[in-house]
């Protein structure tokens, strides 16, 4: 993309620019939705698939040459909101299988998986995604697009696969009609070794949570 074309202020809706935004901002409207609670019978397939969708915007980014933003300071772009009852709601709907393992970096030999929730995830993304966002509306193109770059490699972009693999393993287990290892008790604020993990998981049957988190499983 030419630096004509980033710094424009008028922008062609096929531009790169104007298709980030578009699929970050469904991102956070869909996911807000999903977060009222209003269609619960749905909320772990449709989750998988908005995800899904934000991490190949996420995969665009990354596969872009460096973004330079115009100034050498990020421009204030307002305070962030709040997104304490986004998380809230998050955790409610997904109890009990909102905490998850997830090895945090591939390439770094021998570190024991830790825990997550992906309510957490997912507000953290959405507030990543929001700032961006306040850069676009703006009017400041080249800086949202140099932060959700950034913000890309260094935390949402790790935090939305995280959180991919956790739905598409739950909804595998569902649809494949396997037990799934429930981690009670685990909890994020706890520092817990591989062998602990282990320990923690205890087995509830499938027909336990497909019913309430919406996911069918096979005939």
């Amino acid at each position: 993309m030419s630096d004509a074309t980033l710094h424009a202020h008028s922008l062609d809706p096929d531009s790169f620019a104007v298709q980030i935004a578009d699929s970050i901002e469904s991102f956070i409207v869909a996911t807000t939705e999903v977060a009222k609670g209003d269609e619960p019978d749905s909320a772990v397939p449709f989750l998988l698939l908005e995800v899904s969708q934000l991490l190949l915007a996420g995969g665009r980014l990354g596969a872009h040459e460096d973004i330079v933003p115009e100034e050498r300071y990020e421009p204030d772009p307002g305070p962030d909101m709040d997104v304490d009852e986004l998380r809230m709601r998050f955790a409610a709907m997904l109890d009990p299988v909102d905490v998850f393992s997830e090895v945090f970096d591939p390439y770094e030999p021998r570190k024991a998986p830790v825990p997550f929730r992906i309510s957490d995830n997912l507000a953290d993304i959405i507030m990543d995604l929001r700032h961006g966002l306040a850069h676009y509306r703006a009017g400041r193109t080249t800086e949202a697009l140099w932060w959700w770059q950034f913000s890309y490699f260094s935390n949402w972009g790790p935090t939305a696969s995280a959180t991919l693999r956790a739905l598409q393993s739950l909804v595998s287990h569902v649809r494949l009609d396997q037990p799934l290892e429930e981690l009670d008790g685990l909890d994020t604020d706890e520092d817990l070794t591989e062998e602990a993990l282990a320990e923690e998981a205890g087995r509830v049957m499938v027909q336990e949570i497909a019913g309430p988190l919406g996911i069918r499983t096979r005939k």
